[in-house]
């Protein structure tokens, strides 16, 4: 097996290559090149240094990947006949993918590499753009990168764009965190002779005529918060600075216990804005109800019991450990199978109860804690065969109900009505209705028809008292025809 050696062929022109690397280069029989768009392969070929570029590989492909898949494998193949040189653009370690999927190669035992180094183009770009990189910075595939791998906080160094192409999918990923105005610099041919460094609005990165393959785009650390405002840890910052002693006094009192009434608000106002299909909407309270999580972590934080991360940790173990055939070799065809799953494991991971009632029930509400009873005591055969015995149960508590009303006490008028409100939650189960939605709906269909009441007394006497009860049910029976006629 012989020996492929890898060289960078450094970020500039042939004067900022090393001596050694260029004799090795000039003695080269079997050189290879990964491009031949290099200003040192430019000035070699002048110089009658003969080599063989992948350019070609790239026209066969749609993607990136498959290129560098085949440059890797046919470098293995040539260094079974004998020993190959193959130069890179940059540093070999330095967002180079085929000497990455040659080394993983080399672990298998397919090839031998001897790599020998070369100027890596971010020692260039530093001087470039006067930054020192103790300040954080990340380098990122303008092919490959996503908006939320990105640290706004940090430099921003984006390699492979290459073309107008490349820079325009680049700019809609930066522009989802980004605003469009924002400056950004183009940077071309670092630290060689044809430098070129230009700052634009994000906007117009892919109109510059400067973005070739020595291009590399700059964005620098976004300094205001309010620049920042579509990050995680901005949102995590500002909530612990609510609770901080420099704070609010108000977000400062806040316990697990006094927020909860606002969680169960929040979650309710969000499944309004989904029932109405307002997007704007769901956005909104999405915000109100992920404020009340960052600040329930931010009390466990606060508190030394645990923090967003242990909340993430937790979540995400969950979510992989239950999608075996996601994360995993287990299959599912289909949904059913799916819930069956989640379930099996659900049961595995926690103990045994004494009932199986334990954990059913819901302080916030009172309807879901009898709707979630009735469910788990019928999965053992404790209902009805149908829902004609939830009728007759039904109509059976209604009496009950009405003659308590007439002679009981308020005791037992509590306990019947209770009885009453139980079966209806059975009836709403056999019909596979949710009752706590049908409360909300009719709630919310109550306060529409209302307020249409309360705006045709407005618009007359201004004065309840002024109208008599048939009047007012005659406005409540015209809010239900415009309500039917609006569906």
């Amino acid at each position: 097996m012989n020996t492929i050696h890898i060289i960078g062929l450094g970020a500039g022109d042939l004067d900022q290559l090393p001596l050694g690397v260029y004799k090795k280069l000039k003695a080269a029989e079997n050189l290879y090149v990964r491009t031949a768009d290099h200003p040192v392969l430019t000035e070699l070929g002048e110089e009658g240094v003969t080599f063989q570029s992948f350019d070609a590989v790239y026209e066969k492909h749609d993607s990136f990947s498959p290129v560098y898949e085949e440059i890797a494998e046919t470098l293995i193949g040539l260094s079974q006949q004998a020993a190959v040189i193959y130069a890179v653009p940059g540093h070999p370690l330095v967002a180079e993918q085929t000497v990455q999927n040659l080394i993983e190669a080399e672990k298998q035992g397919r090839c031998q590499l001897a790599i020998e180094g070369g100027h890596s183009f971010l020692d260039s770009l530093f001087g470039a753009l006067r930054i020192d990189p103790i300040e954080g910075f990340q380098l990122m595939d303008g092919t490959e990168m996503t908006s939320d791998q990105v640290n706004m906080t940090q430099h921003l160094l984006i390699a492979q764009v290459y073309d107008s192409f490349s820079a325009s999918e680049v700019k809609l990923t930066l522009m989802e965190k980004y605003p469009d105005d924002y400056p950004v610099t183009i940077v071309t041919a670092a630290g060689s002779a044809d430098e070129v460094l230009r700052t634009v609005p994000l906007h117009e990165l892919d109109r510059s005529t400067e973005v070739n393959n020595l291009t590399t785009v700059y964005v620098p650390p976004a300094e205001e918060q309010t620049q920042r405002l579509k990050e995680w840890q901005t949102f995590r910052s500002i909530i612990a600075k609510l609770r901080s002693p420099e704070g609010c006094p108000w977000d400062r009192e806040q316990t697990h216990e006094s927020l909860s009434p606002y969680l169960i608000e929040e979650a309710h106002e969000l499944l309004q804005a989904i029932r109405e299909g307002d997007d704007d909407a769901i956005a909104d309270e999405l915000g109100d109800v992920l404020l009340q999580v960052f600040l329930h972590a931010q009390i466990g934080q606060d508190n030394g019991y645990f923090q967003l991360e242990d909340v993430l940790e937790s979540i995400s173990a969950k979510m992989i450990r239950r999608h075996p055939h996601v994360f995993g070799d287990v299959t599912a065809e289909d949904s059913d199978q799916v819930v069956a799953n989640w379930q099996e494991i659900k049961a595995q991971e926690k103990p045994a109860a004494d009932s199986l009632l334990a954990g059913q029930d819901r302080f916030s509400s009172s309807l879901t804690t009898s709707f979630n009873y009735q469910k788990k005591a019928a999965k053992v055969g404790f209902s009805w065969p149908n829902a004609a015995g939830a009728w007759d149960k039904f109509h059976e508590e209604l009496q009950e109900f009405q003659q308590e009303v007439a002679k009981g006490s308020k005791a037992r008028q509590l306990d019947e009505l209770g009885d009453l409100l139980f079966t209806l939650v059975n009836l709403a189960r056999f019909f596979d209705l949710s009752p706590e939605e049908a409360m909300m709906q009719a709630n919310r269909k109550f306060q529409t028809r209302f307020r249409y009441v309360e705006q045709q007394v407005e618009e007359g006497t201004g004065n309840f008292s002024d109208y008599t009860l048939e009047q007012l049910d005659e406005f409540w029976n015209q809010a239900k025809l415009l309500a039917r006629k609006e569906d």
